[in-house]
Protein backbone atom coordinates (compact mmCIF):
# COMPACT_ATOMS: atom_id res chain seq x y z
CA UNK A 1 0.00 0.00 0.00
CA UNK A 2 1.07 3.25 -0.79
CA UNK A 3 1.44 5.88 2.74
CA UNK A 4 -1.96 7.95 2.64
CA UNK A 5 0.80 11.22 3.29
CA UNK A 6 1.38 11.01 -0.61
CA UNK A 7 -0.42 12.34 -3.94
CA UNK A 8 -0.08 12.64 -7.24
CA UNK A 9 -1.61 15.90 -8.68
CA UNK A 10 -1.97 16.17 -12.43
CA UNK A 11 -2.69 19.33 -14.68
CA UNK A 12 -5.69 18.14 -16.94
CA UNK A 13 -5.32 18.98 -20.20
CA UNK A 14 -2.53 17.43 -21.94
CA UNK A 15 -1.77 15.63 -19.20
CA UNK A 16 -5.10 13.13 -18.51
CA UNK A 17 -5.81 14.01 -22.06
CA UNK A 18 -4.81 14.23 -25.04
CA UNK A 19 -3.64 17.64 -26.80
CA UNK A 20 -6.05 18.75 -29.18
CA UNK A 21 -2.79 18.82 -31.39
CA UNK A 22 -2.92 15.42 -31.56
CA UNK A 23 -6.54 14.99 -32.42
CA UNK A 24 -7.12 17.26 -35.42
CA UNK A 25 -8.09 14.34 -37.23
CA UNK A 26 -11.21 13.71 -34.94
CA UNK A 27 -11.77 17.57 -34.93
CA UNK A 28 -11.89 17.79 -38.25
CA UNK A 29 -14.41 14.85 -38.57
CA UNK A 30 -16.25 16.51 -36.02
CA UNK A 31 -16.28 19.61 -37.54
CA UNK A 32 -17.09 18.76 -41.21
CA UNK A 33 -13.69 19.96 -42.11
CA UNK A 34 -11.54 18.57 -45.24
CA UNK A 35 -8.38 16.45 -44.23
CA UNK A 36 -5.64 18.33 -43.43
CA UNK A 37 -7.31 21.90 -42.22
CA UNK A 38 -5.75 22.10 -38.58
CA UNK A 39 -2.33 23.00 -39.53
CA UNK A 40 -1.13 24.02 -35.80
CA UNK A 41 0.65 21.77 -33.83
CA UNK A 42 2.41 23.08 -30.78
CA UNK A 43 4.93 20.72 -29.39
CA UNK A 44 4.84 18.35 -32.21
CA UNK A 45 5.36 21.02 -34.40
CA UNK A 46 7.13 23.96 -33.07
CA UNK A 47 8.59 25.51 -35.69
CA UNK A 48 5.41 25.31 -38.03
CA UNK A 49 3.33 26.80 -35.00
CA UNK A 50 4.91 30.53 -34.08
CA UNK A 51 1.70 31.46 -31.96
CA UNK A 52 3.22 28.66 -29.65
CA UNK A 53 6.32 29.53 -29.62
CA UNK A 54 5.31 32.82 -28.09
CA UNK A 55 3.29 30.84 -25.59
CA UNK A 56 6.30 29.30 -24.64
CA UNK A 57 8.29 32.89 -24.70
CA UNK A 58 5.72 34.04 -22.55
CA UNK A 59 4.77 36.60 -24.47
CA UNK A 60 1.38 35.87 -24.42
CA UNK A 61 -0.85 32.99 -21.81
CA UNK A 62 -1.84 29.56 -22.29
CA UNK A 63 -5.50 31.01 -22.69
CA UNK A 64 -4.30 33.56 -25.10
CA UNK A 65 -3.02 31.18 -27.20
CA UNK A 66 -6.67 28.67 -27.27
CA UNK A 67 -9.00 32.00 -27.39
CA UNK A 68 -7.03 32.53 -30.67
CA UNK A 69 -6.78 29.17 -32.26
CA UNK A 70 -11.03 28.73 -31.13
CA UNK A 71 -11.51 32.16 -32.87
CA UNK A 72 -10.12 31.18 -35.99
CA UNK A 73 -11.77 27.39 -35.99
CA UNK A 74 -15.12 29.18 -35.53
CA UNK A 75 -14.23 31.63 -38.68
CA UNK A 76 -13.48 28.51 -40.79
CA UNK A 77 -16.83 27.26 -40.31
CA UNK A 78 -18.66 29.94 -39.71
CA UNK A 79 -19.58 29.99 -35.85
CA UNK A 80 -19.76 32.89 -32.94
CA UNK A 81 -17.92 31.21 -30.36
CA UNK A 82 -17.26 32.93 -27.32
CA UNK A 83 -15.58 30.67 -25.30
CA UNK A 84 -12.81 27.83 -25.53
CA UNK A 85 -15.10 24.93 -24.28
CA UNK A 86 -17.39 25.42 -27.39
CA UNK A 87 -14.33 24.58 -29.63
CA UNK A 88 -13.77 21.86 -27.41
CA UNK A 89 -17.56 20.50 -27.11
CA UNK A 90 -17.80 20.76 -30.91
CA UNK A 91 -14.54 19.40 -31.81
CA UNK A 92 -14.51 15.88 -29.41
CA UNK A 93 -18.21 15.29 -29.43
CA UNK A 94 -19.98 13.64 -27.05
CA UNK A 95 -17.57 10.46 -26.11
CA UNK A 96 -14.41 11.97 -23.95
CA UNK A 97 -13.29 8.23 -24.28
CA UNK A 98 -11.31 8.61 -27.27
CA UNK A 99 -9.39 11.84 -25.82
CA UNK A 100 -8.29 9.97 -22.84
CA UNK A 101 -4.27 9.36 -22.39
CA UNK A 102 -4.74 4.92 -21.40
CA UNK A 103 -1.60 6.10 -19.53
CA UNK A 104 -2.98 8.74 -17.33
CA UNK A 105 -5.90 5.97 -16.46
CA UNK A 106 -3.68 2.87 -15.77
CA UNK A 107 -1.66 5.34 -13.37
CA UNK A 108 -4.48 7.10 -11.36
CA UNK A 109 -5.41 3.17 -11.08
CA UNK A 110 -2.18 2.41 -9.80
CA UNK A 111 -1.90 4.99 -7.33
CA UNK A 112 -6.35 4.52 -6.35
CA UNK A 113 -5.52 0.91 -5.58
CA UNK A 114 -2.62 1.78 -3.37
CA UNK A 115 -4.62 4.16 -0.88
CA UNK A 116 -2.50 7.10 -1.91
CA UNK A 117 -4.43 10.47 -2.73
CA UNK A 118 -5.00 11.54 -6.38
CA UNK A 119 -5.75 15.58 -7.15
CA UNK A 120 -6.35 17.80 -10.44
CA UNK A 121 -4.77 21.29 -10.23
CA UNK A 122 -5.94 22.82 -13.54
CA UNK A 123 -5.69 26.49 -15.07
CA UNK A 124 -8.79 25.89 -16.97
CA UNK A 125 -10.63 22.46 -16.64
CA UNK A 126 -14.14 23.45 -16.84
CA UNK A 127 -13.48 26.93 -18.90
CA UNK A 128 -11.55 24.59 -21.49
CA UNK A 129 -13.55 21.52 -21.51
CA UNK A 130 -17.47 22.58 -20.35
CA UNK A 131 -18.84 21.98 -16.71
CA UNK A 132 -20.52 18.85 -17.98
CA UNK A 133 -17.23 17.10 -19.57
CA UNK A 134 -16.17 15.62 -15.82
CA UNK A 135 -19.32 13.95 -15.17
CA UNK A 136 -18.58 11.69 -18.18
CA UNK A 137 -15.60 10.74 -16.86
CA UNK A 138 -16.09 8.18 -14.12
CA UNK A 139 -12.58 7.79 -13.14
CA UNK A 140 -13.06 11.41 -11.78
CA UNK A 141 -14.87 10.25 -8.64
CA UNK A 142 -11.16 9.44 -7.62
CA UNK A 143 -9.89 12.32 -7.02
CA UNK A 144 -9.89 14.03 -3.64
CA UNK A 145 -8.86 16.86 -4.55
CA UNK A 146 -9.88 19.21 -7.63
CA UNK A 147 -8.59 22.77 -7.78
CA UNK A 148 -9.67 24.73 -11.04
CA UNK A 149 -8.82 28.30 -11.92
CA UNK A 150 -11.87 28.34 -13.69
CA UNK A 151 -13.39 29.55 -10.57
CA UNK A 152 -10.74 30.36 -8.09
CA UNK A 153 -9.65 32.56 -10.56
CA UNK A 154 -5.73 31.79 -9.18
CA UNK A 155 -3.93 30.63 -11.98
CA UNK A 156 -0.62 28.24 -11.73
CA UNK A 157 2.44 29.57 -11.52
CA UNK A 158 0.75 31.39 -8.87
CA UNK A 159 2.04 29.67 -5.33
CA UNK A 160 -0.88 30.52 -4.16
CA UNK A 161 -2.75 27.77 -6.90
CA UNK A 162 -0.29 25.20 -5.07
CA UNK A 163 -0.73 26.10 -1.96
CA UNK A 164 -4.58 25.56 -2.05
CA UNK A 165 -3.78 22.05 -3.85
CA UNK A 166 -1.82 20.95 -0.82
CA UNK A 167 -4.01 22.77 1.99
CA UNK A 168 -7.05 20.49 0.34
CA UNK A 169 -5.39 17.42 0.23
CA UNK A 170 -3.76 18.26 4.08
CA UNK A 171 -0.17 17.51 2.77
CA UNK A 172 3.20 19.11 2.66
CA UNK A 173 4.36 20.08 -0.57
CA UNK A 174 7.19 17.55 -0.52
CA UNK A 175 5.05 14.49 -0.48
CA UNK A 176 3.18 15.94 -3.53
CA UNK A 177 3.92 15.05 -7.12
CA UNK A 178 3.23 17.33 -9.58
CA UNK A 179 2.91 16.62 -13.43
CA UNK A 180 2.38 19.50 -15.98
CA UNK A 181 2.95 20.10 -19.51
CA UNK A 182 4.23 23.46 -19.07
CA UNK A 183 7.13 24.18 -17.72
CA UNK A 184 6.22 27.03 -16.61
CA UNK A 185 3.83 26.06 -13.83
CA UNK A 186 6.10 23.50 -13.27
CA UNK A 187 8.97 25.92 -12.46
CA UNK A 188 5.80 27.71 -9.76
CA UNK A 189 5.77 23.65 -8.35
CA UNK A 190 9.00 23.54 -7.71
CA UNK A 191 9.49 27.14 -6.52
CA UNK A 192 6.82 25.93 -3.88
CA UNK A 193 8.36 22.70 -2.91
CA UNK A 194 6.91 19.91 -4.63
CA UNK A 195 8.00 17.49 -6.49
CA UNK A 196 7.43 18.05 -9.87
CA UNK A 197 7.80 16.08 -12.88
CA UNK A 198 7.42 17.69 -16.52
CA UNK A 199 5.30 15.95 -18.70
CA UNK A 200 6.59 15.12 -22.14
CA UNK A 201 3.44 15.08 -24.38
CA UNK A 202 5.93 13.40 -27.14
CA UNK A 203 6.57 10.43 -24.64
CA UNK A 204 3.65 10.05 -21.92
CA UNK A 205 4.59 6.54 -20.87
CA UNK A 206 7.76 7.85 -19.69
CA UNK A 207 6.44 10.76 -17.86
CA UNK A 208 4.23 8.72 -15.95
CA UNK A 209 6.84 5.94 -15.43
CA UNK A 210 8.65 8.57 -13.83
CA UNK A 211 5.78 9.90 -11.53
CA UNK A 212 5.10 6.95 -10.17
CA UNK A 213 8.65 6.16 -9.34
CA UNK A 214 8.87 9.71 -7.35
CA UNK A 215 6.33 8.24 -5.44
CA UNK A 216 7.45 5.13 -4.86
CA UNK A 217 6.54 2.25 -7.20
CA UNK A 218 9.39 0.63 -8.82
CA UNK A 219 11.61 1.02 -6.14
CA UNK A 220 13.68 -1.91 -4.57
Amino acid sequence: MLDQSKALVLDFGGVVTRTLFETHELSERALGLPAGSLTWRGPFDPDGDPLWQSMQADQISERDYWTTRTRQVAKMIGKDWSAMSDFVKAARGADPEPVMRPEALESIETVRRAGGKLAILSNELDLFYGAEFRTRLPFMKHFDVIIDATYTEILKPDPRAYAACCDALGLAAADCVFVDDQMRNIRGGEAFGMDCVHFDVLSPKKSYTEALQRLGFGED
